[in-house]
């Protein structure tokens, strides 16, 4: 035998891949469908949709909340038309789809299975799934619209529809992603993530919608959606625990037996929280060290894997950051021999001990929540909120203190200037033309449907869900009328109302006494003094980002050191704000916009703020914002712009008491406006 034969035979069989993804999509359908084919040339084997804010909270591209927000962070999909464009020419029998949306995850997923029908496809051969976690909005990304009862009502419609109807399709993905950008610790994340899968099971049970000898076939199609963090040897322990505390709940609280429906699925985009802005380059290693804690355990291995590009700390990336990413998965599921061995950690001691622990500390944090009536009625305390804002504080303080060391960010700073970087077309911009595009596109589809068949889809819509049926049969009918997301969640805001989730902002002091904290708060009652009156800094998100982590941050810190905060969460028109501001006297407006509208939104707020006589209320901005958009901030008035690399609480809020000392001491804030927006309040500490 040859030696290249011999080679050939001796070479061990290797375990398939995972499925590789890259998040996507962005300005309109028809161009975010173009990425998607050119992304499967290039070998990605899955697709994974990222939404616009509209489409994400259940709002028309038209709508006034959609100012500035559409095509930003995602593609817009404002109807069935919209949905068909986005997946032309793309075989969805042939497709394991992933589709990032909660609220509506419904109203999505009745359009995907409208989209499947006019390809002549039968529901029953579509493979995907919908995140439809709406806890962990409430918790950290925002994008909810309902209250948490008839939200879980909907989880529990999509499970028991899609278990009948779309057998491959996973009804809901229990994300913890977004509860460790929050801040959440592994053995957080752990906890708050399977006491969500626990709301949801224990909800569809109760629901009788499942026979009981199909309960099992439900529980099997539950996947989860994970983050991996830099922290390497704890990510992957906290991947083990998760599949060893799943296949516990799963059998001893709710009695199954096959272990095929006890395994635990998941996918993963590694931590996005890390990428950071000055010296980005070196993202591209923590992608690569995120990774392996994801893949590199078998037993706890991911199913999908998104990466995020190398540059997401700067802007939106190009086609070819996206293929970067891309090509690293492909190297190691491909080039390397990782597939070709079982589990490299089985039997570690070290691993085995630190799992230990991380499934204690879940186990704890769990009969916590338990004990408080699992995780709905502990959204509604505002327990896990504060958990994380607080644990996010401390993440914080120990970057800013030195404690955790961050390369390029306080440790390592040197740096030689990064041709990756230079150049003007450096990041992906989204042309401002692509909303009012969308919103002719929007008009033409309303003004050529059936509006007869609209009217009754939506009745019979509104009636299901008025009389506890399950809605997705009415939906599936909407989008076939041509129904739009907005009329969609409309209807069902009309029936189950809208929900303002608790903040997680609370008095607490999370930064001790240190020389620099001491000086601030000294800093501040001078000010104050000044003033007549303690400094008030009003905190707002205006438009639909709804990641509030550096607003969250900011209002903490700024309450540590003696201002008197006004933040009343995230979805507020410029409008409303600018109301707000003036009738609660504030000195100063903190506005944060991670969505990439920052330029829109903002000039609303600063007109308004003229508009109304009160232009000296000096407004600073923080979010992801280009050097050319800071120019553009900084001619329409604004005082201080603040971005990622600003990781120095303090020294933000010191510059921001100074702002106020010079701008606004001798400018008394005008106050009562007619109209001020009733549920505008502000909670002050």
């Amino acid at each position: 035998m040859s030696m290249e034969n011999q080679r050939s035979a001796a070479k061990p069989e290797r375990d398939r891949p995972w499925l590789i993804r890259t998040y996507a999509g962005h300005s309109s359908a028809s161009a975010s469908n173009a990425l998607y084919r050119q992304n499967l040339a290039k070998g990605q084997t899955g697709l994974s949709v990222a939404f616009d804010l509209p489409t994400q909270t259940g709002y028309d591209s038209d709508h006034v909340l959609a100012r500035g927000e559409v095509g930003k962070v995602g593609v817009p999909v404002s109807h069935l038309g919209d949905m068909m464009t986005l997946f032309d020419s793309i075989p969805l029998d042939q497709m394991n789809t992933s589709m990032t949306i909660n609220a509506p995850a419904a109203w999505l997923l009745s359009l995907y299975i409208a989209v499947a029908e006019k390809q002549g496809t039968p529901r029953d051969s579509l493979q995907g799934t919908t995140q439809n976690d709406i806890i962990k909005e409430y918790l950290s990304r925002g994008t909810y619209i309902f209250p948490p009862a008839p939200s879980l009502k909907l989880i529990t419609d999509v499970a028991a529809f899609t278990y009948r109807e779309v057998p491959k399709w996973n009804p809901m993905n229990v994300c913890s992603y977004h509860l460790q950008e929050a801040g959440a610790t592994a053995e957080q994340e752990l906890a708050y993530a399977l006491a969500t899968a626990i709301a949801v099971l224990d909800a569809v049970k109760a629901s009788g919608q499942v026979p009981e000898e199909d309960f099992a076939k439900v529980v099997g199609r539950i996947s989860f959606f994970v983050n991996a963090g830099i922290r390497f040897v704890t990510e992957i322990c906290k991947m083990r625990a998760f599949c060893e505390l799943w296949d516990e709940i799963t059998r001893d609280r709710y009695g199954i037996s096959d272990e095929k429906y006890r395994r635990f699925r998941y996918g993963v985009q590694v931590n996005s929280l890390g990428l950071t802005e000055q010296q980005p380059e070196n993202n591209v290693y923590r992608i690569l060290i995120e990774m392996l804690s994801v893949v590199l355990s078998k037993n706890a291995r991911a199913r999908a894997v998104q990466l995020p590009a190398w540059n997401e700390a700067l802007g939106l990336p190009r086609p070819w950051d996206q293929q970067w990413s891309l090509r690293l998965q492909q190297i190691m599921a491909y080039e390397t021999d990782l597939l070709e061995y079982d589990d490299l950690f089985d039997g570690n001691p070290a691993i085995e001990r630190k799992v230990g622990l991380l499934k204690d500390g879940a186990r704890e944090e769990l009969a916590k929540i338990d004990a408080m009536g699992g995780a709905i009625a502990a959204v509604d305390l505002g327990y896990m909120k504060q958990e994380l804002v607080r644990s996010n504080a401390r993440r914080l303080a120990d970057i800013e203190t030195g404690l955790t060391k961050v390369i390029g960010v306080n440790a390592y700073t040197e740096t030689e200037a990064s041709p990756l970087t230079s150049g003007e077309k450096s990041i992906l911009t989204v042309d401002d033309m692509a909303e009012q595009e969308q919103i002719e596109k929007l008009k033409e589809w309303r003004a050529g449907r059936d509006q007869a068949a609209v009217a009754r889809s939506l009745a019979d819509l509104e009636a299901a869900a008025r009389e506890d049926r399950n809605i997705m049969e009415s939906s599936i009918a909407c989008a076939h009328a041509g129904v739009t997301t907005g009329e969609w969640s409309e209807t069902l805001r009309q029936v189950f109302g809208e929900y303002r989730a608790p903040t997680g902002i609370t008095s607490m002091i999370v930064t001790g006494d240190e020389e620099d904290i001491k000086k601030l708060r000294s800093r501040v009652d001078e000010v104050s003094e000044k003033l007549g009156e303690r400094m008030k800094m009003l905190v707002g998100k205006p438009g639909l980002d709804g990641h509030s982590n550096g607003a969250e941050q900011i209002a903490v810190k700024a309450g540590d050191a003696g201002i008197d905060v006004l933040y009343d969460g995230i979805r507020w028109t410029p409008d409303e704000l600018v109301r707000n501001a003036i009738d609660e006297g504030a000195h100063v407006i903190g506005l944060s916009i991670l969505s990439g509208s920052h330029v829109p939104l903002v000039r609303e707020v600063v007109n308004g703020l003229r508009a109304h006589g009160a232009g000296h209320i000096p407004v600073v901005v923080g979010g992801i914002i280009p050097d050319a958009d800071m120019l553009v901030l900084r001619q329409m008035g604004v005082s201080a712009v603040y971005t990622p690399k600003d990781y120095q609480l303090v020294r933000v809020i010191s510059e921001i008491v100074d702002l106020v000392d010079r701008k606004s001491t001798e400018h008394p804030a005008p106050r009562n406006i007619e109209g001020k927006p009733e549920g505008a309040g502000t909670a002050i500490y």
